[in-house]
């Protein structure tokens, strides 16, 4: 796992998936999953154009039998494009947890598995606000009115959804 881990550190996406039997990437924080060499190669290049100073540092690692986890620390600057957005220049640090899956018995990576909030970081980008700050909450309220307006009813007539 410190191979792989270092491997995208120094951008040697070569040896990053020679790790994998098969390369996938389960994003859970967004969603996303990026599935055989061409996406994850995609993945690598997307995001290391938006934050070409991606780190992690590593926490832990902690292993079963069919699995490596690794508790790290995320960090990088955005400075180029992100999802059609442009740069907004600032640093972000998040936590994350990633499972190495291993096929039963075997030992290459099939699947890398990351679980992380992307509210974190998006706050942290300047991108998203805390729902829970004034202007979250200003911000919620005039992008979401039928939402906020139909829970403010519920509340009122105490009918849970």
């Amino acid at each position: 796992m410190r191979e792989h881990m270092e491997s995208e550190n120094h951008h040697d996406f070569d040896a990053t998936i020679g790790t994998f039997d098969h390369p996938r990437y389960e994003l859970v924080g967004t969603g996303e999953v990026f599935d055989g060499e061409a996406e994850v190669r995609r993945y690598f290049a997307d995001t290391r154009a938006a934050f070409p100073d991606q780190r992690n540092r590593i926490v832990g690692l902690y292993s079963s039998r069919d699995a490596v986890f690794a508790e790290f620390v995320l960090s990088g600057t955005h400075l180029g494009p992100l999802r059609g957005l442009p740069p907004t220049g600032r640093v972000f640090e998040c936590p994350m947890l990633a499972v190495f899956a291993f096929a039963p018995g075997g030992c290459r990576i099939v699947c890398e598995r990351v679980y992380f909030d992307a509210a974190t970081i998006l706050r942290q980008l300047g991108l998203a606000r805390d729902p829970r700050s004034l202007p979250g909450r200003l911000e919620t309220a005039a992008m979401h009115p039928i939402t906020i307006a139909s829970a403010y009813v519920r509340r009122a007539f105490g009918r849970p959804r």
